[in-house]
């Protein structure tokens, strides 16, 4: 690609920056794209792993994930939907039972007190307001503790508590003790409550995409051909009343105006001038990204379906913390995830004993028949030089001081990342929504 200027530069071809560029591309700007790695998608990636095609970043697209359908459509991607028949394996406290259905084994006060939670939950992420959770009544108060804190002081049973603690290590990687109750219930808002966020059929699990999630990215790209430049990482952002020069290790880009579209933590370590607002630079040094290590180990047949399970695993007490099946007509697979803790400890570790630690828990949980894989991967996001992690969170204090920061544009300069949307943070469904924003901000302030 010859062109080193345009109206608008994208930093960061993920799904919101691919997004964003291919609206404001759509709306007649000219729009160049920047990406430090040598592939697109950012926290989508995809390998081959015995004989069948893998996606070792984001996969699943919820039910009513509208903007991630309509665009999977528009390229011509199908879905299939997440296998779900028998029994769930759940370990909670040392005790690992298998149920079918939607309850959980737990011991009935335990149940009693989970079902008062998400009610409560409910109600208290009902008065947080999507567009400045900062604002909700209570801000102030569910800032200043963590989700351990709170879980501690209004939770009562031991298996009530440790299954509360599942659920950010599940859906963000992060402990209870990590990020603050705001935070938390402002996540949960936009992913419309645990209810959903838990479902496999008709919720945030419902379906996957034949071929693969990274899909996704790679179509949106072909899309803008020659607009988007590989191997490109931004070192510096400089603005003033005229526009933007962005400094590559591939030359400098001038713009009108630049969407930075990666998450807040590593889009801090880019250099600005002038320099940031004061708010928009503490939210970079405090947006912490979850640790997660994606695992798929393939196996010839899905034998655990014969013997009457989901493939899915929640646990408190193993290296993998979730575990879910992909059996498509290319082969079968279990997924697994190691989180929080556990995968700083299992980074650390190496490649070949987590290979060995995630098949002794198959082994655990489905039987002898687990202990022959014909293919194992695993990608550790924490190791990831531009994307460093799972997804952004927060802190105790830093929504209700910093989060006004979040897509607040700076000067010529806008935001987008899943962190970033208002709806389904977290997820590809979110970064899509927020590259539509940024785009629409862009080309808004151009026609004025």
């Amino acid at each position: 690609m010859s062109e080193t200027s345009a109206d608008v530069i994208v930093v960061g071809a993920g799904c919101a920056g691919l997004k964003a560029a291919q609206e404001v591309h759509e709306s007649g700007l000219s729009v160049i794209v920047l990406e430090a790695d040598d592939r697109v998608g950012g926290r989508l990636k995809r390998r081959e792993v015995g004989g069948r095609v893998a996606d070792l970043g984001g996969q699943w697209v919820g039910s009513r994930h509208t903007v991630l359908r309509d665009q999977a459509k528009a390229l011509g991607i199908e879905t299939y939907q997440q296998y779900a028949s028998g029994k769930t394996v759940l370990e909670l406290l040392g005790k690992l039972t298998a149920f079918s259905g939607d309850t959980p084994k737990m011991p009935l006060l335990g149940l009693l007190e989970l079902a008062r939670l998400q009610a409560r939950w409910d109600k208290d992420m009902s008065t947080v307001p999507a567009d400045a959770p900062w604002s909700a009544p209570r801000a102030a108060e569910w800032d200043a503790q963590t989700l351990e804190t709170w879980i501690a002081r209004n939770l009562h049973t031991a298996s009530g508590r440790a299954f509360a603690r599942l659920v950010p290590r599940g859906a963000w990687a992060v402990e209870a003790s990590q990020v603050s109750y705001l935070w938390f219930l402002d996540a949960l808002r936009s992913g419309e409550g645990l209810a959903h966020l838990m479902a496999v059929k008709d919720g945030i699990l419902d379906a996957k995409f034949k071929g693969g999630m990274h899909q996704i990215a790679e179509g949106t790209a072909r899309l803008l051909g020659e607009r988007v430049v590989l191997g490109a990482p931004v070192r510096t952002i400089v603005q003033d009343e005229v526009g933007v020069r962005v400094v590559t290790d591939k030359g400098d880009f001038a713009a009108r105006r630049v969407i930075v579209a990666i998450p807040p933590g590593p889009a801090a370590r880019i250099q600005y001038a002038p320099h940031l607002p004061a708010a928009r630079d503490g939210l970079g040094q405090r947006v912490a990204m979850g640790a997660v290590i994606k695992v798929v180990v393939v196996y010839a047949t899905p034998f655990w379906r014969a013997a009457g399970f989901t493939g899915q695993v929640a646990t408190d007490n193993d290296v993998v913390g979730i575990v879910m099946e992909d059996a498509t007509d290319d082969g079968a697979a279990l997924l697994a995830f190691i989180e929080g803790p556990r995968a700083l400890e299992m980074s650390a570790a190496g490649p070949e004993v987590r290979r060995d630690r995630v098949i002794a828990s198959l082994v655990r949980f489905f039987g002898p028949a687990a202990a022959n894989p014909i293919g194992y991967a695993d990608n550790d996001w924490t190791r990831e030089t531009w994307t460093h992690g799972y997804v952004g969170t927060m802190g105790p204090g830093v929504m209700t001081r910093y989060g006004h920061a979040l897509r607040e544009p700076c000067g010529r300069i806008h935001w987008a990342s899943t962190e970033t949307s208002t709806e389904w943070a977290g997820y590809i469904e979110g970064a899509l929504r927020s590259g539509l924003r940024a785009a629409k901000e862009v080309v808004q302030a151009h026609n004025r």
